[in-house]
């Protein structure tokens, strides 16, 4: 049986393919939903079924579009409510792909809907189960994302199903099935994934600590909760959105895709109070960019640290982009509901300059330059999560993670000058950018980030020693 893997790195996102005798099904889309027609047209084959394991938080699925176009039906698992038509399952109800066999298995816990399918092959072998975010390779689903959609739900009861499911669904399965999640390292929707997106059910048995054979109940809900971070403003938005339905891609990308010169971006700008988002490489931003513009690269993490960082999931956005990415940035913003693209730069920040339009510049300071500041006592701000501070920071540098930066924009002082740095140098940037266009003058950033500064030899912190080097 083939079953292959969509993985989408920059959400860390991972959709399924399956097809048998010219039949198709399609698991968790994202929401650009052509590359999955071309594959199936690929092999001549009809997509019959979308399955979705859930009402996702963190992107907004591509199920209502795939199914208008393809004539698909839409499946979910018991206790779904969508607002469109759909099939919700039955525990135990089989579905037949050519002549696979597809069962659906409520197991509630990350969402109360949420469900897994296990596949059979035309030998009526089990092969694998999809887990959706029930369980991942290295970790499961958190409990905690439906508790800011449903009133009544909290974080315990929904971590009590979950102990269940795994126990009662999950775990009697036979140890041979491959293991297919819906996220691998760098979701949000768990807190302790493998970078491998898949595995045999018994190897997860033996290494995952949620699956442990002698785990209690109690124990399970405490290291389940435990260290949870808060997640993003964006998922409950999300969750609306893959439940009651959402604007066709197509319409989306007509209304964002629009060409405005520099005066007509200008007028609209000021006509529409639209975000302006600078989707360029950081480099190129910090020589030249648009007053007030904020810098999230898209060759990054770039829509979850949209979807973090963007409050208002209905803001509108102005794009300048790289010529010929356009398109690519409307499409990756609508991944994570942000649909409200006004328009795009016609012919990019060299068309502004050209305007005679001023642009605004941010200091990046190479590695050695850095050490020096640092050495005089320049205040020094790292901007990565906390656990990356705590694994190892520079001894005098302050944390403040950029996921919760416009809560403690306050902690940057307007008096001083200071320097910014992250680990590679793309979070910094982001947030000197929001400082920018917020009024801070006097911050600098570090390219390369931390990755940069460690060989260089200055006094760090770990958290199992201190280390001073040529301070």
């Amino acid at each position: 049986m083939k079953v292959e893997q969509i993985y989408t790195g920059c959400i860390a996102h991972a959709a399924y393919y399956i097809e048998h005798n010219g039949e198709a099904a399609i698991f968790d889309p994202l929401r650009e939903v052509q590359p999955y027609i071309n594959r199936a047209d690929k092999d001549q084959a009809k997509i019959k079924y979308v399955f979705e394991t859930h009402f996702h938080a963190d992107f907004v699925s591509g199920h209502l579009d795939l199914a208008n176009k393809t004539g698909a039906q839409i499946i979910y698992g018991p206790t779904a409510k969508p607002s469109f038509e759909a099939v919700v399952a039955f525990d135990g109800q089989v579905f037949k792909l050519g002549d696979y066999k597809i069962t659906a298995i409520h197991t509630p816990g990350h969402t109360m809907e949420s469900t897994c399918y296990l596949l059979t092959d035309e030998n009526g072998k089990d092969h694998g189960i999809i887990t959706g975010d029930t369980l991942f390779i290295g970790d499961v689903g958190r409990p905690d994302l439906a508790q800011h959609v449903v009133a009544e739900l909290t974080q315990e009861k929904l971590a009590n199903h979950l102990f269940d499911s795994l126990r009662n669904k999950i775990m009697p399965l036979n140890d041979d099935l491959i293991v297919y999640p819906n996220h691998g390292a760098g979701s949000a929707c768990g807190k302790n994934m493998s970078k491998e997106t898949t595995d045999t059910l018994g190897h997860q048995k033996q290494v995952n600590y949620a699956l442990r054979a002698n785990m209690t109940r109690e124990e399970f809900i405490a290291e389940l909760l435990d260290g949870l971070s808060t997640p993003p403003s964006y998922f409950p938005k999300n969750v609306l959105m893959n439940v009651q339905g959402y604007e066709s891609l197509d319409s989306i990308l007509e209304k964002g895709s629009k060409a405005l010169d520099p005066h007509t971006f200008e007028a609209v700008a000021n006509a529409t109070d639209a975000l302006l988002l600078d989707t360029r490489d950081a480099n190129a931003f910090a020589k030249a960019h648009i007053p007030n513009s904020i810098n999230i690269g898209i060759d990054g993490n770039f829509a979850p640290w949209v979807g973090a960082l963007i409050t208002d999931i209905k803001q509108a956005i102005l794009i300048i982009a790289d010529e010929g990415r356009e398109q690519e940035v409307i499409t990756r913003l609508s991944r994570v509901g942000f649909d409200h693209s006004i328009g795009c730069l016609k012919g990019g920040i060299a068309a502004w300059q050209a305007a005679g339009f001023a642009t605004n510049q941010i200091k990046r300071l190479n590695p050695t330059e850095f050490a020096t500041t640092y050495k005089a006592g320049t205040l020094t701000i790292d901007v990565r999560n906390a656990a990356e501070y705590r694994s190892e920071h520079l001894s005098h540098a302050i944390n403040i993670p950029l996921d919760d930066i416009n809560n403690h924009l306050s902690e940057f002082p307007k008096d001083q000058a200071f320097v910014i740095h992250c680990a590679g140098g793309y979070r910094s940037m982001i947030a000197a950018s929001i400082l920018s266009a917020r009024g801070w003058q006097n911050c600098a950033d570090v390219e390369g980030g931390f990755s940069a500064i460690k060989p260089l030899g200055l006094a760090c912190i770990t958290q199992t020693c201190q280390t001073k080097l040529n301070q």
